[in-house]
């Protein structure tokens, strides 16, 4: 009987800063092309004297940015966290955090219930990397549920830390979270390059904080959990 053996993987292996770096640079010289473009619309729309030819290019134009917003938000999914942070009330952030819900996913935000519980504790973090990463959950989250009626999010105070949890409904879910968010890359998709869950850990740890994920069997529950330093203000 012949054994049949799988021959071994030639597949070159790259390093994670060489992937960045490459990406980076590709992103910039394609960014290049995208300006010459929109300065080439911008001269054929001077030139256009026909009003559905000004049309089409306006539309070349606006293609072309949206090309370069794709571009400019998976560069910044690769940056490396760098937070400045400052002193900031955790029920303030909580707050800010869902009027940019409704902005960023207005049909979708209505379906997020709140459970926040976090009297006078105070974050030390950078608010808008910090509330990116929050919000990189929720699309995440709406993304892969689009259908689902609700969502539930808790924000409270335990052992001297900010803990949000996000529970989505998950009656079938076979993806082991052993290493949620230190998988980027694997997970892609039309517009989507698994790089939103990395840069959610990667924001919390350069916090000082860390995430995860857990899958609940019994409720057929996943919870995605995040977890940020904080500390209660002293009372006189």
């Amino acid at each position: 009987m012949s054994s049949s053996k799988q021959p071994p993987d030639k597949s070159p292996s790259v390093a994670w800063p060489d992937v960045v770096k490459f990406v980076r640079q590709l992103s910039h010289d394609i960014r290049n092309n995208l300006n010459a473009v929109e300065l080439q619309s911008a001269y054929l729309a001077e030139l256009a004297k026909e009003g559905e030819m000004k049309g089409e290019i306006q539309r070349l134009r606006e293609m072309t940015s949206q090309i370069g917003t794709s571009l400019q938000r998976v560069t910044a999914g690769l940056n490396q966290a760098n937070p400045n942070p400052i002193p900031y009330p955790a029920t303030d952030f909580v707050e800010d955090l869902k009027q940019k819900l409704t902005k960023e996913f207005p049909d979708n935000a209505a379906k997020v219930t709140w459970d926040v519980q976090l009297k006078d504790a105070t974050l030390q973090i950078d608010p808008q990397l910090a509330q990116q990463a929050f919000l990189e959950l929720f699309g995440n989250a709406f993304q892969h549920e689009p259908n689902v009626k609700a969502i539930r999010a808790r924000a409270y105070i335990a052992n001297n830390s900010f803990v949000f949890e996000l529970h989505e409904p998950k009656a079938r879910f076979e993806l082991s979270t052993e290493n949620w968010g230190r998988e980027p890359l694997r997970h892609v998709s039309q517009g989507h390059y698994g790089l939103g869950l990395n840069r959610t850990r990667s924001v919390a740890e350069a916090h000082s904080g860390d995430f995860g994920a857990e899958h609940d069997q019994k409720t057929s529950t996943l919870i995605t959990t995040l977890r940020l330093p904080s500390s209660c203000a002293e009372k006189s």
